[in-house]
């Protein structure tokens, strides 16, 4: 961990507090009419940092918790958190993280370089894509297109307002929440929206 990273880790729940108060980076979005969606999650695929495939098929009757990450970002110490969620219901609940470098080049690192980033300071196991685009670009990561384009998911046009933005895909593979980068992955609402 470089020298701004570990500051950037000490003063986290400083950043919180603040983006809380100040009211950045903190809205939700809830699907209040859960229809299957016009196109399925299910045929999604991504390409994992370590090369392999991983079909979205193979998580029907588990939420999904697809997040942009970051290794340079205020909000980094949230890899631990999503570890920490990731362990607790790893029964009903699969966190994917989409490492990208669209803000502000806070992921600078190669798919090896930032797997061990993850999993040397944070203790990552959850699945991490390949370095891809997540905002809305011709080089759009597929599975973000699905995320951020209400034509396929149903009715979420979010794309993410920085990094660590949380989208859950339900059992039935229905996109139901959009998740702040200020609102923890241990926090009172996103513990409520897993167990629903």
């Amino acid at each position: 961990m470089t020298f701004r990273q570990k500051i950037m880790q000490a003063v986290y729940p400083l950043i919180l507090s603040l983006t809380k108060l100040m009211g950045k980076n903190t809205k939700v979005l809830t699907n209040n009419k859960p229809v299957a969606p016009p196109s399925s999650f299910y045929h999604l695929s991504i390409q994992q940092n370590n090369g392999q495939s991983l079909s979205m098929e193979q998580f029907k009757g588990k939420k999904v918790m697809l997040v942009n990450t970051a290794s340079d970002c205020g909000y980094t110490p949230q890899y631990k958190e999503l570890q920490k969620l990731y362990e607790a219901y790893n029964d009903k609940l699969v966190i994917i993280g989409f490492p990208a470098n669209d803000f502000k080049a806070q992921e600078k690192g190669s798919d090896e370089q930032i797997a061990q980033f993850c999993e040397v300071n944070f203790g990552v196991t959850f699945p991490l894509a390949k370095k891809s685009v997540v905002i809305r670009d011709t080089a759009q990561n597929p599975v973000f297109s699905w995320l951020t384009h209400k034509v396929l998911n149903g009715w979420n046009e979010q794309e993410p307002s920085w990094n660590f933005s949380k989208y859950l895909v339900n059992e039935e593979g229905i996109l139901t929440h959009y998740f702040d980068p200020s609102v923890s992955p241990t926090s009172d609402i996103i513990i409520k929206a897993v167990d629903e």
